[in-house]
């Protein structure tokens, strides 16, 4: 038997306020979505202006980033031609996101779940991510 350490809605409540102070801060409404350590959703937000486009980019940022436990600007790079893994980014049905603002949300050296932001620029996306993580573990 194994025990499990993952996200709950009320780690995943504290993610989103920070990361939507933050994007209310620069000024870019976002889409924001919390996964537990399986990819699994456990709650979302979208912004009073936040891209509709960018809710399903959301999702799949923050499943990439915690089933494949890395940033998915990180499996941007390693997806391109020349890399080791070149063209993965077309597995699972294209869910793979490979474009910054998804990153995993780490405790005691092991993933724990993820999130993932979409409406901004891939930097802003990614900051605006970082800024939920900060915010969760000065509250955790």
């Amino acid at each position: 038997m194994k025990t499990v350490t993952r996200l709950d809605l009320n780690d995943a409540r504290a993610l989103i306020a920070g990361a939507a102070a933050h994007a209310e801060k620069i000024g870019v409404p976002m889409c924001i979505a919390i996964t537990d350590d399986s990819g699994h959703l456990i709650a979302f937000e979208r912004m009073e202006g936040g891209k509709i486009t960018s809710g399903i980019i959301a999702i799949d940022k923050s499943f990439t980033a915690s089933a494949g436990k890395k940033a998915t600007h990180d499996i941007g790079t390693a997806c391109q031609p020349g890399a080791a893994a070149y063209g993965i980014n077309t597995s699972i049905g294209g869910r793979l996101m490979v474009v910054g603002g998804g990153l995993p949300v780490m405790h005691d050296g092991q993933v724990v779940g993820g999130i993932g932001v979409s409406s901004g620029t891939p930097a802003q996306d990614r900051e605006v991510a970082q800024a939920g993580i900060d915010a969760w573990a000065a509250w955790a």
